[in-house]
């Protein structure tokens, strides 16, 4: 999503996009990877990114009417995803193996929190401020009917040409082999991708691969308790 941002605002210039590393492009707000201001530096309209959940959001982005893209996964997918993730983060624990950390995931036991928790705040606050709340699932499904409501949200018109631009440049395919995205350029000692990609499939329903049927039935059954009482609904396939 901050590729597909950064790409509607230079109007599907992929050059432009390559001027620098996407985390130094759209700056994490709660980590320092960039160094220093970083963040003041960056000329209007600023873009940044965050994992934070709702409720850990500075209230200065609320007080300045700042637009939020909040972009959920399904929980399945998200919890292999974050697995495999921690085996290339040199900040994050050993997970242990796979068995162990789904267990600590469903429990909330993991960095930024319940799964559960993170996407429900942002669910039910998305109408009371600037909050396009979109799902993974939907951007693969149909990539340019999503990025033109991102486009519509941040009041850019963007032609049929731009559109496909955008596309083409922020397929998944296209942005592992991006350097200026795919983050290889982070020293191995904090993200090691000598064994595994940080982008490593992509794709909807790989949790498939990994549930066993045991465990899929109790995360089915522990989802269906944590989620009873909301409105969101999640797809695992498409």
């Amino acid at each position: 999503m901050t590729e597909i941002v950064d790409m509607i605002y230079n109007s599907g210039d992929a050059e432009k996009c390559c001027r620098d590393t996407i985390y130094k492009r759209v700056p994490y707000i709660e980590m320092n990877v960039s160094g220093g201001n970083h963040l003041e530096s960056l000329p209007s309209p600023r873009l940044m990114k965050t994992h934070l959940p709702f409720q850990l959001m500075p209230q200065s982005f609320w007080e300045k009417n700042c637009k939020v893209i909040y972009v959920a996964r399904n929980a399945k997918d998200l919890a292999v995803s974050y697995f495999f993730f921690h085996k290339i983060l040199k900040t994050l624990p050993d997970t242990g193996p796979w068995e162990t950390f789904l267990t600590n995931f469903m429990k909330g036991d993991v960095s930024y929190g319940s799964w559960y928790d993170h996407v429900k705040g942002w669910w039910e606050n998305r109408h009371n401020y600037q909050i396009l709340y979109l799902f993974y699932e939907d951007l693969k499904e149909d990539p340019k009917r999503e990025i033109r409501k991102v486009g519509k949200f941040l009041q850019r018109d963007l032609s049929e040409e731009v559109l496909e631009k955008i596309v083409y440049h922020t397929s998944f395919e296209k942005m592992k082999m991006n350097n200026m995205a795919n983050y290889r350029s982070i020293p191995h000692t904090l993200l090691d991708q000598s064994t595994r990609s940080f982008m490593r499939k992509g794709v909807v329903s790989d949790w498939e691969n990994h549930f066993t049927v045991a465990q899929n039935e109790l995360f089915d059954e522990d989802y269906q308790r944590q989620m009873s009482a909301t409105s969101l609904l999640f797809r695992t396939k498409i």
